[in-house]
């Protein structure tokens, strides 16, 4: 069976912080920014993005639909 690799995309002018994506995450791959984005907020991103395995669980849980989640089947 071929191993699934994950990755997330995060519209970070968009993301308020509200950090439940992080708590959905098994692998715990998101983390908050030190940055902050156009709106004065800190933002989620991929802090270990080897890691992801593609689940879609922050993207579910994310109120404003920021979140993309991509996969891509790896060959053993």
């Amino acid at each position: 069976m071929a191993k699934i690799k994950g990755a997330i995309v995060v519209d970070i002018e968009h993301c308020k912080g509200c950090e439940v994506c992080i708590d959905a995450c098994p692998t715990q791959v998101i983390e908050m920014h030190e940055q902050v984005n156009g709106k004065g907020y800190h933002y989620a991103y991929m802090a270990q993005p080897d890691a992801c395995t593609g689940c879609t669980n922050c993207a579910i849980v994310c109120p404003d639909g920021v979140i993309t989640v991509y996969r891509k089947k790896m060959a053993e």
